[in-house]
């Protein structure tokens, strides 16, 4: 397989490999993580969930952070970014054994929340910080395979960690405070592989870091508009950045919707529909993982932009023809595909922004991806809550979000199909 050959290449570049092994382990650690919230909110007996509830859950675990996602971004780039992995891990780790007292502590939701709204901001200094460092370690030329293999690689890493938070809740009832225990165990495993990597090895330059944090503090609102302006001036990269967007929206509320399917329309007990949203998680992996075999392929025949049209355009056809029987397999099925489509979309995303934009301006720019990434994940579960019935089965949401996916297709084709950064 041209994926393997292409693996190979990568890890005989020893920074990559130290690279990738931080990220495998946070974002194992974040699937451990998120598995946790979800199952302690979505799936215990005493809770009855409800698509509005589920969009609250998302709301208070990602919008505040997200809508200061900028901010991150001008710290990012004046902070050295192996520090951040090494300190940004450690905090995660002692924040996630707290949340894990929280659960099996009688205590208000709003201070779980809280606490589990800490981890999630430290997660956007740490995912940032992953793709602005990776053109670091990774010349020029390899890094669209890079692109592929790398934060690809990084989601199957979190479907692990899902999968391990899967099965330790189905074989021990009411086991959510032990797996957020085991997420706090990883988040300190990729830590300490942050410190196989040299403190300056990961930039950005020196001349370029302000140690001071009242310095950088200060210069937060100029430095904000500063990234925003270098964007602008970078059609590509905001093109690409405005695609992914709406591909995200797309994915957050058939999410949401399957996840609904699992818990009341496909299932009798919890415990059933937490195993068929597993299985459903780890179909759409699969999916994340085949993107990384086609999307070097399809970027090198297509064009970036020609690459993204083409799977916003199978997504369009191949969701509702799927999606609406509201049946398991063919479900399932759509979910591989939406892995496909929205992983693939984001390797070619990635690559426009990396080679488009500055290396003194990566880390705001990639600030911003990751603020609008959840932020049309948030809206989504939003429009979801609002559209869905009890059961989950909707026809108009699946019907809109196949509409939009045909927009971004329509939109990059004639817009930016045939451009190449």
């Amino acid at each position: 397989m041209p994926v393997v050959g292409d693996l190979r290449v990568l890890l005989r570049l020893s920074d990559f490999r130290r690279l990738l092994a931080v990220r495998l382990l946070s974002q194992c650690a974040d699937g451990v993580y998120q598995v946790a919230l979800a199952t302690y909110v979505v799936f215990s007996p005493e809770k009855q969930a409800s698509p509005a509830a589920i969009a609250a859950a998302m709301a208070v675990l990602l919008l505040p952070y997200s809508l200061i996602g900028p901010f991150a971004g001008v710290l990012l780039d004046r902070w050295q970014r192996r520090q951040v992995f090494l300190h940004g891990n450690l905090l995660r780790a002692l924040l996630a054994c707290g949340t894990a007292v929280l659960i099996l502590a009688p205590v208000p939701d709003w201070l779980f929340y809280a606490s589990a709204l800490a981890v999630t901001a430290v997660n956007r200094f740490v995912l940032a910080g992953l793709s602005a460092s990776l053109p670091r370690v990774v010349d020029p030329d390899r890094l669209v395979m890079a692109n592929s293999l790398s934060p690809t690689a990084g989601t199957l890493a979190a479907t692990v960690g899902g999968g391990l938070a899967f099965g330790v809740r189905l074989v021990a009832a009411d086991s959510d405070a032990a797996v957020v225990l085991l997420g706090a165990a990883l988040y300190l495993c990729s830590a300490l592989a942050a410190l196989r990597m040299d403190r300056a090895l990961l930039g950005p330059d020196p001349d370029q870091v302000q140690p001071r944090l009242g310095a950088a503090l200060a210069s937060t609102a100029r430095g904000l508009l500063e990234g925003l302006r270098h964007l602008a001036m970078r059609r590509q990269a905001a093109g690409a950045l405005a695609a992914m967007t709406v591909l995200r929206f797309c994915y957050g509320a058939l999410t949401v919707m399957v996840l609904m399917l699992c818990r009341y329309a496909w299932s009798v007990t919890e415990r059933e529909g937490l195993a068929l949203l597993g299985l459903a998680v780890g179909v759409s992996g699969a999916g994340f993982f085949a993107a990384a075999v086609i999307a070097p392929w399809g970027v090198g025949r297509l064009g970036p932009f020609g690459w993204m049209a083409a799977c916003a355009a199978s997504a369009a056809v191949l969701g509702p023809a799927l999606g609406l029987p509201f049946t398991l397999v063919p479900t399932l099925v759509a979910a591989f595909v939406l892995g496909l489509t929205t992983q693939g979309t984001k390797i070619a995303t990635d690559t426009v922004v990396q080679t488009a934009v500055d290396d003194a301006c990566r880390g705001r720019v990639f600030s911003l991806y990751d603020m609008l990434f959840n932020v049309a994940f948030v809206g989504a579960a939003g429009v979801a809550a609002l559209m869905l019935p009890p059961d989950g089965r909707s026809a108009p949401l699946v019907v809109m979000v196949a509409l939009c996916h045909a927009a971004v297709a329509v939109g990059l084709s004639r817009g930016m199909g045939s451009r190449r950064p």
